[in-house]
């Protein structure tokens, strides 16, 4: 039988993280083509923005499904689903015939295709550690970060070359051919120490509030961060290139962002193993919030390329914890969807926080106020963060 913190364990998450960071392109595609969307269909900055927050409205839900699909039926399982949804999802976008078709087609089927090799990768590899759990759980995530790194440059390339649609469908065959292999090594269900029912222990203690209490706190923290996070991730390139640096500039600097979120995201994971997942989000918070005051007063491409290199190593960390947090405190058997439910509120920040900036943008023109409302909302995070602080004792938190 299967222990925890074997060598198999680690190899399944050498293989959860290429899974990831293959299915990954789903996040961050709309962000690349949005120039080119907005140009071709001759649109508004918010409507051509509407791609990305679809897309985070199918990772809002499909999380949730595929959690549970997840819980029922194994990793595998969900990721097939997912990859059959990508497929014909970019597919389908390299042939729109209008934004609101492009949007829906990004929100059914690459959104929730997309969805299946996040938070439920990261939940499945968490039931294969307990010593370095919260460092397993940041390495599976950071496979979105190094999607975030190698996908755009590449699309930005091939969207120059050959245009958007020629661009998706090559996308379409790429996963085709990759993630079936992949697929195949997380067939293999989760370690029978995983089918608890019992609340696990947890050596950073516990939060004296219900289970059902934490998990809405949680929720609303999370939609928070991200509506924050999305300012800067949605509207980089776009940015970029309004202030006269091209967005080939933006790509590079989402490119460095994302690649330095790894960093922040494996440091996260070694800090949390120590200090508990509810701590180093406070941390993650605050140095995040920081970040985003720092867009709001420096513009030029020497002072946007550290700004955003410093965004990425303060926020990188992020939203694995609310995964390391659900995992510290609640029944393991019910992790993917409790996991699912709490993920689906941080994409629904990702998606308001996107349609927001850009909606801000064509009202004021300018992404001044935008990163302004990124900051607020940062800092509603912050406080609800710092407020479970308050409430957590050395006592096991009561169910859900």
């Amino acid at each position: 039988m299967e222990t925890p913190d074997s060598s198999n364990s680690w190899l399944r998450l050498g293989v959860s993280l290429a899974l990831s960071a293959v299915g990954g392109v789903a996040f961050w595609s709309a962000v690349v083509t949005l120039p080119a969307i907005q140009t071709d269909f001759g649109v508004t900055r918010a409507e051509a923005s509407l791609p990305f927050t679809m897309i985070m409205i199918g990772y809002a839900g499909g999380g949730v499904l595929m959690g549970w699909l997840t819980d029922r039926h194994g990793i595998a399982a969900a990721c097939l689903l997912g990859m059959v949804l990508l497929v014909a999802g970019y597919a389908g976008a390299a042939a729109a015939s209008g934004p609101t078709w492009l949007a829906l087609d990004h929100g059914l089927l690459i959104g929730v295709g997309g969805s299946a090799f996040l938070s439920p990768l990261m939940t499945d590899i968490s039931h294969w550690f307990q010593r370095r759990r919260a460092l397993a759980v940041t390495i599976c995530s950071s496979g979105n970060y190094v999607a975030g790194a190698l996908w755009p440059p590449v699309l930005q390339h091939f969207i120059a070359a050959d245009g958007w649609r020629a661009t998706h469908a090559g996308v379409a065959v790429a996963l085709a051919v990759a993630m079936g292999p992949l697929i195949w090594m997380l067939r293999v269900k989760t370690i029978g120490a995983s089918n608890s029912n019992l609340a696990p222990s947890s050596k950073h203690g516990g939060v004296d509030l219900p289970g059902r209490v934490v998990v809405v706190l949680l929720a609303v923290a999370g939609f928070s961060c991200c509506a924050a996070m999305s300012m800067p991730q949605a509207h980089l390139v776009a940015y970029c290139a309004d202030l006269g640096y091209g967005p080939a500039k933006g790509a590079e600097m989402l490119s460095a962002m994302l690649g330095l979120g790894i960093v922040s995201r494996i440091g996260s994971g070694v800090v949390a193993d120590k200090i508990g997942g509810l701590a180093t989000l406070l941390i993650g918070s605050f140095v995040q919030g920081l970040a985003l005051f720092a867009y709001l007063w420096f513009d030029s491409l020497a002072s946007l390329y550290v700004i955003s290199a410093m965004f990425g190593l303060f926020q990188g960390g992020i939203i694995p914890m609310y995964v390391v947090i659900i995992r510290e405190y609640f029944p393991p058997a019910r992790a993917g969807a409790t996991a699912g439910m709490v993920m689906m509120a941080t994409f629904c920040g990702m998606a308001a926080g996107g349609w927001m900036s850009g909606l801000v943008f064509d009202i004021s023109g300018s992404y001044r106020l935008a990163f302004l409302n990124g900051l607020l909302w940062n800092l509603l995070n912050l406080g609800i963060v710092a407020f479970l602080m308050t409430r957590r004792d050395n006592a096991q938190m009561v169910p859900a």
